[in-house]
Parts: structure tokens; sequence; C-alpha cells
């Protein structure tokens, strides 16, 4: 069983930046495929980056190309998603999620965070 746990959620102006972290536990980080979804009031969860185990892949939603960069760190067991020239529109919540290969719909995954609050003010 995996664990994880995301931080760096705030409020931030549009156009500002903010560095998401999701630290893991429980088990061998660098065997899961690693992904960032999020969830807007009222939205269905909507895929936004995810990275391969040794982060030799990276895809992107195409909302979030160019501004936000996923990125993992295996030696930490950490997964980080910086992000951009931030819109209102990427007002969500952003979760973690780890999977057994890279996909970019939320039912491939297998773990989840409970997620941290992006609030981006126009």
């Amino acid at each position: 069983q995996v664990q994880l746990v995301e931080s760096g959620g705030g409020l931030v102006q549009a156009g500002g930046s903010l560095r998401l972290s999701c630290a893991a536990s429980g088990g061998t980080f660098s065997s899961y495929a690693m992904g960032w979804f999020r969830q807007a009031p009222e939205k269905e969860r909507e895929f936004v980056a995810t990275i391969s185990r040794s982060g030799g892949s990276i895809y992107y939603a195409d909302s979030v190309k160019g501004r936000f960069t996923i990125s993992r760190d295996n030696a930490k067991n950490t997964v980080y998603l910086q992000l951009n020239s931030l819109k209102p529109e990427d007002t969500a919540v952003y979760y973690c999620a780890a999977g057994r290969t890279v996909v970019v719909t939320p039912g491939g995954m297998l773990y989840w965070g409970k997620g941290t609050l992006v609030t981006v003010s126009s």
C-alpha cells in the first residue's frame, strides 16, 4: 500500500507560480509511474501531467503544456509539479496519484493522495 501526501497548494494571483510536492511512502517509489490530476468545483477529475518510473517519459494536458512542469526525485520518494503563469481556471484541488504505467485517465491510477487546494485569483 502506497501512501501519498501532497503539499504546496495555496492562494496565488493570476500569473503567479506555485510548486506542489507529493511525498510517497509504503512502497517502492521508483516502481510506480506518477501523475497529477485536478478537480475543480462541480467538475470531473481531469488529467494534468504524468511521468514514467525513470522520468524518461512525460505527458501533459494541452491546457497546461508550456506552463506546468512535472518532475520526480526517486531518491527522495517525491514527485513535483511546478505551476507557472497560473490562470483563474487552474483553480482546483490537485491530486497526486501512483500507477503501474503512464496513463492519462484517473481510472488507470492505483493510489491517490488527499489533494491540495490551489486557488488562483484574478
